[in-house]
């Protein structure tokens, strides 16, 4: 008898590799192969020669063409995992080009594909089961299990990284751009190590990072070849596998839906290979304090890679602004370093000159930002004053000489009116692109800034990145930059397993009353009384801090990690003192970091140190509650509410895979639930408006020119009394009012004055500019606010006096305890909407909509969205909704599971796997499973001969029944089934009614 072919030769390397035929791919043969290939550097000598000729126009040698090989060769000894190599092959090898990347060039390249080519280096030797060459060259390898192999995917992560780590592969790893590891299953999301999949990596000599990737471009999969039959019957006779042509399970794996065959469309499209190679590969060095610096390559993520195809198109048609909204921890900065590079050829084929900038809004982002983008590479100039930025947009040019793509960082405080870009000079066109990082925070439209960043250069591009946009009510992130350009949301961020799910844990507060008297009489003054003296009391901070000790060192035994690491968020910058001081005593290293606290050196040190793992806890009140990434941090302990979009930012600080770790944990002594389910509801609004579920509009806050007049009409009545041209006269009158109410409202004028000034001059309100007559409207505005502060220090001086005694009587009679009362996943909205969208699609997915356990799951989930109004649940009510949602999907997922697995028994034709059930499941049970299956296909093919040998037998339903019952009556006997005249009748409408319904609904 002979044996069964079935292992992952037959089911996804030879369907894999017969895919890559489709994409223009040739196969090669290394039985007969006359070709030479260098045994160093598995580069095809005698492609590689061709190419470098054809490409080139030039007439070289095999041995010339050997000497430069030999070149390469001594390129690939190097530790630099290939960046030497990399250059090369963009740039080309003196003035050769290796690989043509000019679009309307590339068919002059060569695209292969070979099995088993032994990477060999003495006794030492791997074979990748599938390698890519470009002119010869082995730029990507894939290695590809069965489903449900041993180990799952993990076996190759093991064996890959343990041969790279092996410097006799240097030089096979410093060759290689590009791996695919796949054991040709789908994605498992829940994973937090990567089991099942087809996963994409870049070469290291440490550890590889696999990623996923989720093909966005469906056009991609439409452009596919038909299987050349010559093509295949080569590869099959070459790997002897002949035999297995005519196996279903081989037909199955050669379509393009498999997940093997999907990465390969995705990542070696020629097309698409030649954007990853080109723009998608990133060399990242870091230093460490002790001087060793240390190389990673990386590589783009998939919805970095769509969000820079989608800003592509995007100003092909003509729209120059627009947002990026990517999810925290998605790598914002990596992206526009990608753009760099992307835009810059853009423009460049356009004959234009792209300069770049990248808008932060803190100090500390700007360092960060600007060592992120030397680390890859790019050449930075940081703007340090305003005059230095004057001079900067007013060039065309850049001050770097080294040859290095450039970026300017800068702080949108650098923005003024003087900054403002001229014409270029000898006719050079110069296109600005701003990244403005984080757009949820700092360009409220009626602040000067953003006046001032868009006026510096009208014609600029400006990309607004952001994790978390601002929408809801008052102003939103797409009113003040246009429509979205590239969504990647948090959910899929997870299942891609770049960031983390969020625990929170809450803490109940619980106090011992021992002197209601004193409590009662802090009660009666409480309008007076901060409530940060209460939570910066040596009484509250010293229960506060045991429990925080407690409950880290239960932590990091629970987690089995001593190197994990906490943040404090306080309540005021004089709790976050005290605690610090409390914190001294404990066993704990920790960091104060305070914007008025040591200077930024020393805070940049100990953020670095906290990274390292030098420090366990950092002591914050502001400051690093966003663009703080540090992947040791897991647990955020919340001690105040933080609201709208900052909320999201700083949850999640602690969402960094790390380790093996699955989650994130919020610590929340503040009872952050309503401010969640608030920001949560705004996050879903714009979830589903976006997703287009439903459409809403949001109020717009632009004012017309006739609004702008009569708000200064209105301002110009209230300032009639105050000399406002003069500032120290101005000064000297409000000095003598002592009514806040009278201040409050004259600063709400100045206020109002500098926001409509700024819009006039954001949208070019030429009409109103003889209306502003108050230049020093700032220095006002400064007077008034100054005023309003001194009150209140007299104020809180004098409160301060009359109760310090009896708060600290009060607290000294109070015991404060601890406890924590839950721990529940942090439910963001687009987690609630992702399970929605994935049951509607399951229920659509049902071939069988009369199935009573169909049925009974319908009425299940109307009677779910009918309890209470979507939009109106709660953290805690989305996490009990999504358990019902998925144990319907689960539900669901198995009864079209089993319907699709009888169809495909009746060669995919539902009507009689519907007919199948219904004479299965009526009383009393006319055969058994398979002696029906026997009736009934026998009957699919007689009754659909009929019909194709006579169009008019479906014209009329009473006759059709009538021409088949003999046929059901003669099956039936056939097989030796006992029945009834009523059975025959019921088996006989049941076909007839699909036929009908089937003709019907086509028609």
């Amino acid at each position: 008898m002979m044996s069964y072919i079935h292992n992952e030769n037959s089911r996804v390397k030879i369907p894999a590799l017969v895919h890559f035929t489709r994409l223009g791919y040739d196969y090669i043969s290394l039985k007969n192969c006359q070709e030479k290939f260098d045994e160093d550097t598995n580069i095809f000598v005698d492609t590689f020669c061709e190419s470098l000729n054809r490409i080139n126009g030039k007439n070289l040698s095999i041995t010339e063409t050997q000497k430069i090989i030999d070149e390469i060769k001594i390129v690939l000894n190097a530790d630099d995992l290939g960046r030497g190599f990399y250059n090369i092959l963009l740039t080309g090898y003196n003035g050769l080009k290796l690989v043509e990347f000019n679009s309307d060039c590339r068919v002059k390249n060569t695209f292969q594909v070979v099995t088993e080519l032994t990477c060999k280096n003495g006794n030492d030797e791997f074979r990748p089961d599938i390698t890519v060459l470009i002119n010869g060259l082995p730029l990507a390898f894939l290695e590809v299990k069965k489903p449900n192999n041993k180990d799952g995917i993990q076996a190759e992560y093991t064996r890959m990284n343990k041969r790279f780590r092996n410097k006799k592969f240097k030089r096979f790893a410093n060759i290689t751009q590009l791996m695919v590891f796949s054991n040709n299953s789908e994605y498992d999301d829940n994973e937090i190590v990567p089991l099942e999949g087809a996963f994409y990596a870049a070469s290291s000599y440490e550890k590889l990072f696999f990623s996923h990737f989720r093909e966005e471009d469906t056009s991609i999969v439409n452009s596919l070849k038909p299987i050349d039959t010559q093509s295949e019957n080569f590869i099959l006779k070459d790997t002897n596998l002949v035999s297995i042509k005519s196996m279903p399970e081989y037909q199955t794996n050669l379509a393009p839906i498999t997940p093997t065959n999907r990465i390969i469309t995705s990542l070696f499209s020629r097309e698409r290979f030649f954007d990853f190679l080109n723009y998608a590969i990133a060399y990242v060095e870091k230093t460490n304090d002790d001087g060793i610096t240390k190389i990673e390559k990386h590589l783009m993520r998939y919805p970095q890679f769509f969000a820079t195809k989608a800003i592509e198109q995007k100003l092909s048609a003509g729209s120059k602004n627009g947002i990026i909204w990517h999810t925290q921890g998605s790598g914002k900065t990596a992206l526009a370093y990608y753009n760099v590079h992307y835009l810059k050829d853009y423009y460049r084929r356009q004959g234009v000159i792209a300069k770049f900038y990248f808008v932060v809004d803190r100090l500390d982002l700007l360092t960060q930002a600007a060592d992120e983008f030397r680390a890859r590479g790019l050449y930075v100039e940081e703007v340090n004053s305003k005059d230095d930025f004057v001079a900067n947009i007013k060039t065309t040019g850049t001050t770097n000489n080294t040859g290095l793509d450039t970026i300017t960082v800068l702080n949108i405080q650098k923005f003024s009116e003087e900054s403002v870009a001229r014409a270029a000079d000898y006719n050079i066109t110069v296109q600005r692109i701003y990244f403005l990082d984080e757009a949820h925070r700092s360009y409220k439209p009626t602040g000067s800034f953003l006046a001032n960043l868009i006026n510096s250069d009208k014609n600029a591009v400006l990309i607004a990145l952001t994790g978390t946009p601002l929408i809801g009510d008052g102003y939103n992130t797409k009113d003040v930059f246009g429509g979205y350009i590239h969504k990647y949301y948090y959910n899929q961020s997870i299942a891609d397993g770049y960031t983390l799910k969020l625990i929170r844990e809450g803490i109940a507060t619980k106090y011992r009353m021992k002197l209601q008297s004193s409590l009662n009489e802090i009660e009666m003054h409480k309008g007076a009384i901060s409530k940060k003296e209460l939570y910066a009391h040596p009484k509250y901070v010293t229960a506060l801090v045991d429990y925080i000790i407690n409950d880290f060192k239960t932590s990091r035994i629970i987690m089995n990690d001593e190197t994990i690491g906490g943040m404090i968020v306080c309540d005021s910058s004089e709790q976050a003192r005290a605690i610090f001081k409390a914190m001294k005593d404990s066993v704990f290293s920790t960091a104060l970091i305070l914007h008025d606290e040591d200077n930024t050196e020393l805070r940049r040190q100990n953020r670095n140190a906290f990274k390292k793992g030098q420090i366990d806890f950092l002591i914050v009140y502001n400051m690093l509650l966003t663009g703080f990434d540090a992947p040791r941090l897991k647990k955020l302990y919340l001690g105040r509410i933080i609201r709208d979009h900052s909320l999201l930012q700083a949850l999640t600080r602690v969402n960094r895979p790390y380790q093996k770790l699955r989650y994130g944990y919020v610590v929340d002594f503040a009872d952050i639930r309503v401010e969640f389910d608030k920001t949560n509801k705004a996050y879903f609004d714009e979830l589903q408006a976006e997703l287009g579920d439903e459409f809403k509009q949001y109020d717009n806050i632009f004012k017309t020119t006739e609004e702008i007049h009569n708000d200064l009409q209105l301002i110009k009545d209230k300032l009639f009394f105050y000399d406002t041209t003069n500032a120290e006269e101005f000064s000297k009158q409000i000095s003598a009012i002592k009514d806040k109410t009278v201040l409050i409202e004259l600063r709400h004028a100045l206020e109002l004055y500098k926001e409509l000034y700024n819009i006039a001059k954001l949208f070019g309100y030429e009409e109103l500019s003889d209306k502003f007559e108050l230049v020093n409207i700032s220095a006002l505005y400064n007077e008034v606010n100054n005023r309003i502060n001194l009150i209140n220090l007299k104020e809180n001086i004098q409160n301060a006096e009359d109760m310090s005694a009896v708060l600290n009587h009060a607290l000294d009679e109070i015991d404060f305890q601890f406890k924590k009362i839950s721990e529940d996943e942090l439910i963001i909205a687009d987690k609630f909407r992702d399970s929605l969208e994935r049951v509607r699609r399951e229920m659509q997915g049902n071939l069988d909509p009369k199935d009573p356990v169909y049925v009974t799951l319908m009425e299940e989930l109307q009677r779910l969205l009918k309890k209470k109004h979507i939009e109106e649940l709660t953290g805690a009510e989305m996490k009990a909704y999504i358990a019902e949602l998925d144990r319907i999907r689960q539900a669901a997922e198995k009864k079209n599971r089993e319907d699709q697995m009888l169809t495909k028994k009746y060669e995919n034709d539902p009507k009689f796997m519907r007919t199948h059930k219904r004479l299965r499941d009526a009383p009393p049970p006319l055969a058994t499973d398979s002696v029906l299956y026997n009736v009934l296909v026998s009957l699919k093919h007689q009754i659909d001969g009929r019909v194709l040998t006579n169009e008019r037998l479906l014209d009329n339903e009473p006759f059709f029944v009538r021409e088949i019952l003999p046929l059901i009556k003669n099956g039936l006997s056939t097989n030796n089934i006992q029945f009834t005249a009523p059975q025959v009748k019921y088996v006989g409408a049941c076909i007839s009614n699909e036929y009908f319904t089937e003709r019907n609904w086509a028609n």
